[in-house]
């Protein structure tokens, strides 16, 4: 039939359409320039080589799934405790040592009997507290000493006896001393003096000053060593052990700053903060069960940096010793 003729026809059926979309597609598909005119789209694959229709695999752990077997795991090694070189006891025999690097007198001495000190007390006047005095410790003659180990890492000795009976425990370079009595002050009352001999005995402020990097740098892991023991202790103490430990953190940051403000000139080298940090650290190490005179030790010099090896073309700069790269 003829298109004009097939129009003819139809009109009538267009005109009847209420919707004007609907008659502009009659004739679209009329004269085939409408969908009719495009040929089908095949459905695109699924990604994955999927086709339309094919069931999807179960989740991991669906029911009827066997389980799979799962790799054993190794156990956490457990964490050790941080523990600096200690030092020898005969480290400062034979050294003459000076309270807070400033006056007085300590020298500890070998003697067929074990360990001696001689000291010079520095202190005060009783009848004219604004004068200075120095007393001989035991009259001058040198007092035996009694080893005590190293209950707490550093070498201690003890003296009970005599007018003042005092606690020595050896660092490196020096002499940190405490009071057995029930007071700080010693009084000699035969010579007029009262004295304070509790504090680290120690080098001049001059011979330190040279390696206030040096002390500065060991400083450094000497604070990681003790925070990282502190945390350790608090981790295997029980609930009610942790205050106590904590209370004590606490103290020994105060402790510190207040026998180390009075020593000569400690700002400009930091000797009595290092040598009272590291004797913490060792303490703290020991309380974990470490033989701080037999354990290996963590280094307290910063270790060098590595030089960077130059480029070569062809050769892979990150990894030691290796080959050009292939054509």
């Amino acid at each position: 039939m003829p298109p004009l003729i097939r129009v003819l026809l139809l009109l009538p059926l267009a005109v009847a359409m209420p919707n004007p979309a609907g008659a502009q597609n009659f004739f679209e598909e009329l004269f085939g320039i409408g969908r009719a005119a495009k040929p089908p789209v095949p459905p695109r694959g699924v990604p994955g080589g999927m086709q339309p229709g094919t069931p999807l695999a179960p989740p991991p752990g669906a029911p009827g799934d066997a389980p799979a077997a799962e790799a054993p795991r190794a156990p956490a090694a457990p964490k050790q405790p941080v523990v600096l070189k200690a030092p020898a006891e005969d480290n400062v025999i034979g050294q003459e040592l000076m309270y807070n690097g400033l006056s007085g007198t300590l020298k500890l001495e070998k003697a067929a009997a074990g360990t001696t000190a001689r000291i010079t007390l520095p202190g005060t006047k009783i009848s004219a507290p604004s004068e200075s005095c120095t007393v001989p410790w035991n009259g001058g003659t040198p007092v035996a000493l009694t080893s005590e180990g190293r209950p707490d890492g550093l070498p201690r000795f003890e003296a009970t006896g005599g007018e003042c009976p005092l606690r020595f425990e050896v660092v490196e370079g020096g002499v940190l001393v405490t009071s057995l009595g029930s007071s700080r002050i010693c009084t000699v009352t035969t010579a007029d003096c009262a004295t304070t001999p509790t504090g680290l005995w120690g080098p001049a402020a001059a011979t330190l000053i040279p390696r206030s990097v040096e002390f500065d740098g060991a400083r450094g892991t000497a604070d990681r060593a003790v925070r990282e023991n502190y945390k350790l202790m608090t981790q295997r103490a029980r609930g009610q052990d942790v205050r106590p430990i904590v209370t004590e953190q606490a103290a020994f940051s105060s402790d510190r700053e207040q026998l180390c403000r009075t020593y000569a000139r400690e700002g400009a080298h930091g000797f009595c903060n290092l040598r009272f940090t590291e004797g913490r650290a060792l303490a703290l190490a020991t309380r974990l069960g470490v033989n701080t005179a037999a354990a290996p030790t963590a280094s307290a010099t910063p270790r060098p940096r590595r030089k960077p090896q130059p480029s070569v073309d062809g050769m892979n700069p990150d990894a030691g010793g290796a080959t050009g790269f292939p054509d």
